[in-house]
């Protein structure tokens, strides 16, 4: 049990009707979860308007409401607390609970469209390889030190975020690596959290179904750097033309890093192979067993946050010199006929756009790019013929396919996605829904020394259908496949 009064530190309260009891047992949002003497957080969420169940969770045990709606009936045993922002209220109240758990450790979130989940995976490694304790918070999975927790969402809501954090505290964590999606910005879930950095990789077309506009994009991604403290450091991509913009108006103290332009921490590219990268960081050579440009721009924002971190930088480069990324992300597959996969989560325009571009330059023109991709449904459909297009335009063959369809009919989904592909691409695009179909088809149409992209997936092991996840592992197929 806590006291009420000690966990309210931070919240804008506009006014607080005290009823007869002080402890408290837990925090809900979800009126479900509610039980005897537990503090009931009524969130106006998209879905559903947590207010409307105010009275029911008095009923089952709540004896505290914070909420931005006082109900019309009320209940003198129960204390009410009236504020501007339930969800807000709810990251500081989570926080609180949990003493601060993040302000114990040192807390760096990477935000951006592509590169989060490669970046706090590597980051996660390089420190662990460096002799720290070190959680993780990803889409992938969440690590306390060698214990992985699945991951449900790319940022925990607020009450799972800040436990997890204080089960790091617990296991003597010294750092934790999360990605922090534009979702969780908007809905406050880290709200109360302390940073000591963050790191912008880049923005491009994405989440507008949530988010409307790309300007309301950019803006839920600056928010994160305007509320950063003035001790915390910010470090962005310059090379993406709104890195700059993260800075303005942030208290933190302000860091670059890029690949062409000129920078705090700068990399050049010395070459660019299926084999990995030979980069020059500052001046000082390093190879790494990674693949493609986005790579050396992920790698930067590594090395960068070590150098704010204060590791050691030889001992940074020599271990980066063995670094895995995460998986999904451009998987190199060696196949025993000379046809070649690569696996990769690129869901979005502009990642589909470097996975391919990074495949052709490599490749020179030798032997045939083979690209199988889908989009999912009940997500923004403004990129599906987007995403068509940049595959039928640099792809040598196309099979549109089914990614996560949800609840949309899969051939819906191809309809949208084929208005992307120019009639002079139509006969090198072929569209079969059942995606594994679509998989083994392209390895039927490949010969030695074609590559065979599957994207969209990447590391996701179910494919959505009706609400319903079935197993489903791209990867797994492939290799089924060139093993047989």
């Amino acid at each position: 049990m806590r006291n009420i009064n000690d966990i309210l530190e931070g919240i804008d309260t506009i006014e607080f009707r005290k009823g007869k009891t002080t402890d408290v047992n837990a925090i809900q949002f979800d009126s479900r979860k509610v039980s005897s003497s537990d503090i009931f957080v009524a969130i106006e969420g998209t879905q559903v308007d947590g207010h409307k169940y105010i009275n029911s969770c008095i009923e089952q045990g709540a004896t505290t409401i914070i909420c931005q709606i006082l109900p019309q009936n009320i209940n003198r045993e129960v204390n009410y607390i009236l504020v501007n922002d339930s969800a807000k209220a709810l990251g500081i109240l989570a926080s609180n609970y949990y003493n601060k758990p993040s302000s114990k450790l040192k807390l760096v979130g990477i935000t951006g469209t592509n590169g989060k989940t490669s970046t706090v995976t590597m980051l996660y490694n390089l420190f662990r390889k460096l002799g720290y304790k070190v959680g993780m918070l990803s889409t992938v999975s969440n690590w306390i030190n060698d214990v992985e927790i699945i991951a449900t969402h790319t940022t925990p809501d607020a009450i799972q975020l800040n436990s997890l954090l204080d089960d790091m505290v617990e296991d003597g964590c010294e750092y934790c690596f999360m990605e922090v999606s534009s979702h969780a910005i908007v809905q406050e879930r880290i709200s109360g959290l302390e940073f000591t950095g963050a790191i912008f990789s880049n923005i491009t077309h994405d989440h507008l179904d949530f988010h409307k506009t790309f300007k309301e994009y950019i803006k839920a991604k600056k928010k994160f750097f305007d509320e950063l403290s003035s001790t915390a450091f910010a470090l962005v991509n310059t090379d993406d033309r709104n890195g700059m913009i993260m800075l303005q108006n942030s208290k933190a103290q302000k860091r670059t890093y890029a690949v062409k332009s000129m920078a705090d921490y700068k990399a050049k590219i010395i070459e660019n192979s299926f084999t990995g990268l030979h980069l020059e960081i500052n001046h000082k050579e390093i190879w790494l067993p990674l693949i493609g440009e986005f790579n050396a721009y992920n790698i930067m924002s590594v090395y960068a946050t070590a150098m704010e971190l204060g590791a050691d930088e030889m001992e940074v480069l020599q271990e980066l010199s063995t670094i895995e990324t995460a998986e999904g992300r451009f998987e190199f597959i060696n196949g025993n006929d000379g046809v070649n996969a690569i696996v990769d989560y690129a869901h979005t325009p502009d990642a589909l756009q470097n996975v391919i571009n990074t495949i052709n330059e490599i490749r020179g023109g030798n032997g045939k790019l083979i690209t199988v991709v889908g989009t999912g449904g009940d997500r923004d459909k403004s990129k599906r013929p987007i995403m068509a297009q940049i595959a039928a335009d640099n792809s040598d063959q196309l099979i549109l396919t089914s990614d996560n369809p949800r609840t949309e009919d899969p051939e819906q989904i191809l309809n949208d996605m084929q208005v992307g592909v120019g009639a002079d691409r139509k006969r090198i695009t072929l569209r079969i829904s059942n995606r594994k179909e679509a998989i083994r088809t392209a390895f039927a149409l490949a010969t030695a020394g074609d590559i065979v992209l599957v994207a969209g997936k990447g590391h996701e092991k179910y494919q959505e259908i009706d609400g319903v996840r079935h197993h489903f592992d791209d990867k797994e197929i492939i290799t089924e496949i060139i093993k047989n």
